[in-house]
Parts: structure tokens; C-alpha cells; sequence
């Protein structure tokens, strides 16, 4: 009978399988996981299509990879939220945080944003399991401090919702906002810039009067 355990993957596989994934990123980003192909992602990689296919099955094979880490790490900062710890402070810190985001992992963005708007054909089980789960958690968190009467009473989901909007804004369209923003303003500060008005909006939104 043959064994079920996997061999562990060599230094060599490993760091291969990084730049691939690596490379697929930049051009999934670019193209949307339809608009690209295996090829462009072994040319982005330096390797040949054959060397690619020995890591991974398929184009979907390194794309759901991709996905899985990405929603992990899009979800973390989320996760971070203590109940225990002030309300205000939180909040600041997500927004803070979400913020960085923004500016250090647009290409996941985009990759993130292009599933969702295909439906989330590949990513809608953990959509509906990982993540729903985690903002329910968070959410009854937020529902706890509003019944304490520490933030004014508001929907949690929508709140969390709008967080998430405003702050991908500054990845997705981060090219509208620097030619809008034009060259006195477009510089690496506007990620500051914006930290700063959103915290000043939705923490002045939220913290009781008096």
C-alpha cells in the first residue's frame, strides 16, 4: 500500500515555486486571471513552460495558490482586532493597517478584486466560511463595545464594509488618485494623507458626543 504523505519539497522546489508564484502575480494583476496565459507567467518566471508545468499542474493550479494566501493575508489584519483592547484604538489600528495594505500589496489587490468581480468563481467557499466567520466574530465585537456605549451605535458589517472600500480605493485606483492628487500631492504621502482623513471619519463618526 503507498503511502498518502506528501515528500517534503527541496530548498530548490521551494524557492522555484516562490518565483513562480512571484511572477504569476505580476501578471495575473495585469491581466486578469482570463487574459493570461501559462506562457506569459514562464516568461515572467525566466524558465520554460515544461520546467513551469513540474511545480504546478496549471494555470489555475498557481492561480488558486495565489488566492489562498491572499486572502489570508488580506483577512490577518482583521483578525488582529482585540476585544479587549479600546475601541477607538482598534479601529484606528485596522484602518491603519489596511491603510499599509494599500500602499505595500496593490498587485494582490488587484488580483483580489478581479476574482470578485468575476462572482468569486474560485475563492466563494472561503468566502463563505473563513471570512464570513472571522466577521461575524468582529462584528459582535464592534455590537459589544456599542452596547457599552464606548461607539455610537452602527452596523458592524457595513462599518467593516466601508473600511474595506475606502482603504482598496487607494490600491485599485491608485493611478486616478496620484493624477487627481497631481505631482505636489501624489508622492508617497498620500497614503499618510488618507490614513489620516479616514481615521478622522470614521472615528468622528463613531465616538459618543460628550
Amino acid at each position: 500500500m503507498e503511502s498518502s504523505v506528501k515528500p517534503r519539497r527541496t530548498r530548490i522546489q521551494r524557492e522555484k515555486r516562490e518565483i513562480i508564484l512571484e511572477a504569476a502575480l505580476e501578471v495575473f494583476s495585469m491581466h486578469g486571471f482570463r487574459g493570461s496565459t501559462i506562457d506569459q507567467i514562464a516568461e515572467a518566471a525566466g524558465m520554460s513552460k515544461p520546467n513551469l508545468l513540474y511545480y504546478f499542474r496549471s494555470k489555475e493550479d498557481i492561480h488558486n495558490t495565489l488566492l489562498s494566501r491572499l486572502l489570508e493575508t488580506w483577512i490577518a489584519p482583521l483578525r488582529e482586532i482585540d476585544a479587549e483592547g479600546d475601541p477607538v484604538t482598534e479601529i484606528r489600528s485596522y484602518i491603519r493597517r489596511k491603510m499599509e495594505m494599500a500602499r505595500d500589496f496593490p498587485r494582490e489587490s488587484r488580483l483580489f478584486a478581479n476574482e470578485i468581480l468575476q462572482g468569486a468563481p474560485r475563492i466563494l467557499p472561503m468566502l463563505d466560511t473563513d471570512l464570513k466567520n472571522l466577521v461575524d466574530e468582529k462584528a459582535k465585537v464592534i455590537r459589544l463595545w456599542m452596547r457599552q456605549g464606548k461607539l455610537v451605535n452602527a452596523d458592524p458589517y457595513h462599518l467593516i464594509f466601508s473600511i474595506w472600500a475606502t482603504t482598496q480605493h487607494y490600491a485599485d485606483f491608485d493611478v486616478q488618485v496620484r493624477a487627481v492628487l497631481g505631482p505636489d500631492r501624489g508622492g508617497e504621502g498620500r497614503f499618510e494623507d488618507a490614513a489620516r482623513f479616514l481615521e478622522q471619519l470614521f472615528i468622528g463618526g463613531l465616538v459618543p458626543r460628550g
